[in-house]
């Protein structure tokens, strides 16, 4: 059984889905710490190039987010509770997985 969280988004988990087939997509994915414990409900946003708003996905219970994204430079802005906002910036490139670690 899949669970969702927020508008039917799959779990986020540290292991890609069988489906994922690198050969077409390109994936960043990260895990959110605190003091080196995994952080789950934080909303990690997808900005493109721009600044502007791509997606959003809330962290799973291991602290993992996951976007597919089109080669480029794009932002991953990490927010959490306590007006925790860090932003780190990663190029996505079509048969990689661009890994993020975020200790806020």
């Amino acid at each position: 059984m899949t669970t969702t969280q927020g508008c039917a988004a799959p779990e986020q988990t540290a292991h890609l889905p069988a489906t994922v087939d690198l050969t077409h997509e390109a994936v960043i994915q990260g895990k959110v710490t605190r003091d080196g414990t995994p952080v789950s409900s934080a909303y990690a946003r997808l900005l493109d190039s721009t600044g502007e708003f791509t997606a959003e996905v809330v962290t799973g219970d291991e602290g993992v987010f996951r976007f597919f994204a089109a080669d480029g430079d794009w932002t991953v802005r990490v927010l959490a509770a306590g007006g925790v906002s860090v932003d780190n910036a990663v190029t996505a490139k079509i048969g990689e997985v661009a890994g993020l670690e975020v200790a806020i």
